[in-house]
């Protein structure tokens, strides 16, 4: 059986997955390969600990510190890049092509930036992706392989498996986002400084890749809307449940004649549908095209484990030869004419919390307000807080542009009958 032989960079919790996975079913790995899959070599930042992983897993692995011993041996077919971060990344993948070898990668951030510029580098060599979105969820081959025959309308996908177990508990359990985002941090769900995580940046460096694979879209994180969850109150959790929605962290994408909808936020959705079931640390992205419909994809979002089956995954494709360097297509979807809306246009129904004085004529004064601006509310509920004089009055809308309700806030927030910055969240429907 003929051999492809694999250089890694980082040994971490993904890294270390990846060997012990080679290691424990290397025989059905190698079968269903039809080659020989061999880690010949793995650069690392401490030798000494790295050194003492790979005896603890009997595994005869050379190791090194340099990055050139990986990138000028002749053998090593494929590089495997797994120590995260953005340019010094993407250095690798610039030389590793360079180089002639396969590359192979789960760095969501560096291809959110750099995505664009890989595809013309590899001239043809395969370039895995698979565990950049969603660890175990297979999303990247359906959209390149599975659903290739369909015009996609739209995408929604939980996608940071962090900001969903901090938010179950908070609607489940009643927790405020503190006490969660603490709990998700001792239990390993949740870095030290959490940030990517709970303000969506996560969410959409991955959103992004999909878009570059559904519609050719070559957006960077700053062209697009982006919020994160750490403004949610239990006050927002008592609305969605009265009126029959979770509270979620989406990433979206919507087809709508020539243009492309992508943004990041947290949105409420109503419980009957099939993602507002994907609850705590799992991730779930629903894809609708216009042959297939609907379809759910469900699964671990992260974790050495589930991250390491989707880059074997990527090996095993490269050994057959079915991987692509497509991180997008080769010509712009509808002869280029699809373009990103303007954030502005984004055209949604919204959620708004107002702490207010409480005293007459408050409520009236709020609705002129939003009348000026077009915007016609659609559920209301008030309630007392635990500060004297001072009610929480809790708004749906009727649908309207992001610009009306952008500016109708920034108005509310000017008058004096109003306590704190007024918050917003948006609802989002059923795909019609």
């Amino acid at each position: 059986m003929s051999k492809l032989v694999l250089g890694m960079v980082g040994f971490g919790v993904v890294g270390s997955s990846v060997l012990k996975a080679i290691l424990a079913n290397g025989e059905i790995i190698n079968a269903r390969a039809g080659k020989q899959i061999v880690l010949k070599s793995i650069v690392v930042r401490d030798k000494a600990k790295a050194a003492k992983k790979l005896a603890d897993m009997n595994a005869n692995v050379a190791l090194s510190t340099n990055i050139d011993e990986i990138l000028q041996d002749s053998e090593i077919d494929v590089v495997i890049e797994l120590m995260g971060g953005v340019e010094f990344a993407y250095t690798i993948a610039q030389r590793a092509l360079k180089a002639k070898k396969a590359f192979i990668t789960a760095n969501k951030a560096m291809l959110a930036y750099h995505r664009s510029d890989i595809a013309p580098l590899a001239s043809g060599l395969p370039v895995g992706f698979e565990a950049s979105v969603c660890g175990g969820i297979p999303i990247i081959r359906v959209l390149k392989d599975g659903l290739s025959a369909n015009h996609i309308l739209a995408i929604r996908g939980i996608l940071n498996g962090t900001s969903n177990y901090i938010l179950t508990q908070m609607q489940q359990f009643g927790k405020n986002f503190a006490t969660a985002l603490k709990e998700a941090q001792n239990l390993g769900y949740a870095e030290a400084d959490p940030s990517l995580d709970i303000n969506g940046g996560d969410a959409g460096h991955k959103l992004l890749i999909l878009a570059s694979l559904a519609y050719g879209i070559h957006a960077m994180p700053e062209d697009i809307l982006i919020e994160g969850i750490a403004d949610i109150t239990p006050d927002d959790m008592e609305f969605a449940n009265e009126f029959g929605y979770v509270i979620k962290l989406l990433g979206i994408a919507k087809k709508q004649d020539d243009e492309v909808e992508l943004r990041v936020h947290p949105s409420m959705i109503k419980k009957k549908s099939m993602i507002s079931k994907v609850d705590g640390v799992m991730n779930g992205i629903s894809v609708i095209g216009d042959y297939v419909g609907e379809s759910m994809y469900y699964g671990a979002g992260a974790g050495g484990e589930a991250t390491a089956s989707s880059v074997i995954s990527d090996i095993v494709a490269i050994a057959r030869g079915e991987s692509a360097a497509m991180l997008g297509f080769s010509r712009p979807l509808e002869e280029g004419k699809l373009r990103l809306k303007d954030k502005e246009k984004i055209h949604s129904r919204y959620y708004i919390r107002l702490y207010v004085r409480d005293k007459p004529g408050v409520l009236g004064e709020v609705a002129q307000i939003l009348g000026r601006h077009n915007i016609s509310i659609g559920a209301f509920l008030q309630k007392e807080t635990d500060k004297k004089n001072i009610a929480t009055m809790l708004f749906s809308t009727h649908h309207c542009f992001e610009r009306e309700i952008n500016h109708a806030l920034c108005e509310l927030e000017n008058i004096e009958s109003i306590t704190q910055k007024p918050f917003k969240m948006r609802l989002e429907d059923e795909y019609e």
